[in-house]
């Protein structure tokens, strides 16, 4: 957003403040100074007036000129093509020194003497307003043959260029600036829109009128006027429209583009012609479009979406005599939401406004305009206006002295609070004890909607450096809640997966709902309105479509040797969400190296296992056969002190072959079924430990999960553990094995006597028999 001091000063008397102390304000109160620079016209440039002009004797495209500079008359030869007589010039004299660092000497051109230089706004230091010399007019204040340059306050100014957030959308133009820093300086608004309408003046009812439906989220305001003859910008208007860097051609369209600059008020025009039928008067319709946007119809015809564009119906051009303009406010929430849904509608410059938040006062805005046309003799105003205006109550925040002075971290006396809410356009009202207060929000602030906001308003204008510091209360507070135990044993839990060998992945969770329908899992039903891609079209149910999907790519990519964990969250099919960590392990126990040899040996269940564990912590394995994607044979459900917690299995030859994987194992488990235990530190014993190996005759379909549920029934203190060692079978076995199991007993206050184990083995064998009918071989 740009503005200059002497734009500012229209609006607001800062003739009293500094520039710094102006930057420093903006910056204060929120308006980031991008940039700041000063235009200051040097010395000896004066104005000048073109009494006479000839063609240069010896050059195509040079001019003689008699210029009258107050005292004298100088000669002073031209090239550009804009220069007449009869113009009121800036004229640098012999022995000004230009901004370019030019110093300006008499001097003979092609054979003819020059007395000084005919100036553009460029040698000037200003903007570029046009091709060739800078013309002079009263816009810039009385000239006087003779006075210096730098005497005129407006061509000698202050352009400050502030950086807006997306909110405020009501600082989009010098009017709203001036506003908040009414309230910053405690400095009256003038008020510089206001026009007095003339007599005897054709009422706007003669050539339209509008039909509006009912509770349209815009306002509109048309007023019309007629161009009698052709009216050019003044100087003041050419150089702050180039400084808005405006470049529209039609002068009326420039015109409405410096209106909405100076007001926030969006405008476009239509010409009258384009319009008419016959003789009857021009119909406006306003509708309710998609998303609730207006629609601008006449005959039928769409002329623009209110905020966002106007088509070419009734666009003006250069012979357009008969204008009829329109000023309009769009809720920007309705902007939004129709730009959103429809994004192939076309976009203009309105649109950016409009989506931050226009000025809602339409007839302010078209009262300025009017007061810039009624200077303007060549152009015939129309008498009164057409509108609609939409009727919306202003939003009420309530709050209460004491809370607004917490939240500000020290004293703010009402009288400040009231002066500076009321010159932010806020209206307030007090309750009998005057502690509770109600704040109407102004239209223009759609951004403000509570407490806070309100008093963000407060800081912004009494100002962050004069609020107190305060000590910092070091009294530390328990933080040890269930969030935090969740983050930190999840974080512990991480760093364990990647001392176990697992390479941290992350991904979206979004899925692809047909690969996870090939996987066997239901997705979740909760639908996602706007899907990033086709192939993230669903919340994903699984840590496993993702983790198969970077082996993959590993694999691709010629890694032999692929570990890998997520931890993340999933959904149910009702749209639960969960927590779970998910570990894949691809291809060979590590990559080939000179340490390991050439080809390391494949990843199997027991390997993979043994990972897991040591990422998660011990746990039990029972077989089962219902994951759909991992082979029947060789998968189980993962217990953890009794509950099952997660799943872990070889991922069916058939997946592995449609991914292109080599041997591929995978492990999905629950996070919040975890038990994260703190270590118990137990004595051990001094004293020797004693095996013994039994080899039983087992039935093939007998589970070994049987004979260990039967050895834990009988809780044998010094029976530490016991696993198979050996499994053999033969045609004289039958549908028997023989399963060698290996027993080791401690016992923590003596040493163990032969006698004592052998009648413990005697125990277990009877055990054995009697609930599993299997005994020694």
């Amino acid at each position: 957003m740009i503005i200059s001091r002497n734009w500012l000063n229209e609006w607001l008397d800062i003739s009293s403040v500094t520039s710094e102390t102006l930057l420093k304000t903006l910056n204060s109160i929120g308006l980031e100074v991008d940039s700041f620079k000063e235009i200051r016209v040097p010395k000896n440039i004066v104005v000048g007036y073109v009494k006479s002009k000839i063609k240069h004797e010896n050059a195509e495209k040079l001019s003689v000129c008699q210029v009258d500079v107050g005292g004298e008359t100088l000669q002073i030869v031209c090239g550009a093509k804009n220069v007449e007589a009869g113009q009121f010039v800036p004229v640098a004299l012999s022995g000004a020194v230009m901004p370019s660092g030019l110093e300006i000497k008499r001097a003979k051109l092609r054979g003819v003497e020059s007395n000084g230089m005919i100036c553009s706004s460029v040698e000037l230091g200003l903007v570029k307003t046009n091709d060739g010399i800078m013309p002079l007019d009263e816009s810039i204040g009385e000239l006087k043959l003779g006075k210096e340059i730098c005497e005129y306050p407006l061509l000698n100014d202050d352009i400050i260029e502030i950086e807006l957030t997306p909110n405020r959308g009501d600082c989009l133009s010098v009017y709203g600036v001036a506003r908040d820093l009414s309230a910053a300086l405690d400095l009256p608004l003038k008020d510089a829109a206001r026009y007095e309408e003339g007599e005897n003046l054709l009422g706007i009812g003669r050539i339209l009128a509008i039909h509006a439906e009912e509770n349209l989220q815009s306002s509109f305001q048309y007023r019309a006027f007629e161009i009698k003859e052709y009216f050019d910008e003044n100087l003041l208007m050419k150089i702050r429209l180039a400084l808005i860097e405006c470049d529209k051609q039609n002068r009326i369209e420039r015109l409405l583009d410096y209106a909405t600059h100076s007001t926030g008020v969006l405008f476009s025009a239509y010409d009258y012609a384009k319009l008419k039928k016959d003789d009857e008067r021009v119909v406006f319709d306003l509708q309710k479009g998609a998303n609730l946007a207006t629609e601008i119809l006449a005959g039928g015809e769409l002329l623009g979406i209110g905020g966002v564009y106007q088509t070419d119906a009734a666009r003006l051009d250069e012979n357009s005599k008969l204008i009829i303009v329109e000023a309009s406010y769009t809720d920007p929430e309705v902007i939004a939401t129709t730009v959103y849904e429809n994004k192939q509608m076309p976009r203009q410059a309105q649109t950016y406004r409009s989506l931050r938040g226009s000025e809602p006062n339409v007839g302010f805005g078209a009262d300025f305009l009017f007061k810039q046309l009624a200077a303007l003799k060549s152009v015939a105003l129309y008498a009164g206006s057409q509108q609609s205006v939409m009727t919306r109550e202003p939003k009420v925040v309530s709050f209460t002295m004491s809370e607004m002075q917490k939240m500000i971290g020290q004293e703010v006396a009402q009288n400040d609070v009231v002066r500076i809410l009321k010159k932010l356009g806020f209206s307030l009202t007090f309750n009998a004890e005057k502690e509770g207060a109600n704040a109407k929000v102004p239209l223009f602030r759609h951004d403000i909607v509570n407490a806070q906001d309100v008093c963000e308003e407060i800081v912004r204008m009494v100002g962050i450096d004069n609020i107190a510091s305060k000590p910092l209360n070091f009294s530390e507070a328990n933080r040890m809640n269930d969030t935090f135990v969740g983050y930190k044993n999840a974080l512990n839990l991480r760093k364990k997966a990647a001392a176990a060998g697992f390479f941290e992945s992350v991904h979206y969770v979004f899925d692809d709902a047909s690969e996870l329908a090939s996987l066997g899992f239901a997705p979740c039903k909760a639908e996602i309105a706007n899907p990033i891609n086709s192939e993230l079209n669903t919340l994903r149910s699984t840590l496993a479509n993702h983790l198969l999907k970077s082996a993959e790519r590993n694999v691709k990519n010629q890694r032999k040797s692929v570990k890998i964990f997520e931890f993340g969250s999933v959904f149910s099919e009702d749209g639960e969400q969960s927590e779970r960590f998910g570990f894949v392990a691809s291809g060979l126990t590590r990559e080939p190296s000179l340490l390991n040899g050439a080809k390391p040996a494949d990843i199997d269940f027991l390997g993979f296992a043994t990972a897991v564990r040591n990422a998660v912590g011990e746990f039990e394995l029972k077989v089962c056969d219902d994951v759909k994607y991992l082979s029947e044979f060789e998968q189980a459900k993962i217990y953890q002190n009794g509950l099952c917690v997660g799943y872990i299995g070889r991922v069916d030859v058939r997946v592995e072959a449609a991914r292109d994987l080599p041997r591929t194992y995978l492990c999905e488990i629950e996070f919040e079924k975890l038990k994260f235990e703190g270590a118990v530190v137990k004595a051990y014993s001094k004293f020797p430990a004693i095996s013994r190996d039994l080899s039983l005759i087992v039935p093939k379909t007998m589970k070994f999960e049987a004979i260990k549920e039967c050895i834990n029934a009988l809780k044998i203190e010094c029976l530490k553990e016991f696993a198979p060692v050996d499994i053999y079978s033969d045609e004289k076995l039958g549908d028997d094995v023989s399963l060698s199991v290996k027993f080791n007993f401690q016992d923590i206050q003596k040493t163990l006597e032969d006698e004592e184990v052998a009648a413990i083995m005697d125990k277990i064998l009877d055990a054995l028999k009697q609930n599993l009918n299997i005994g020694l071989r």
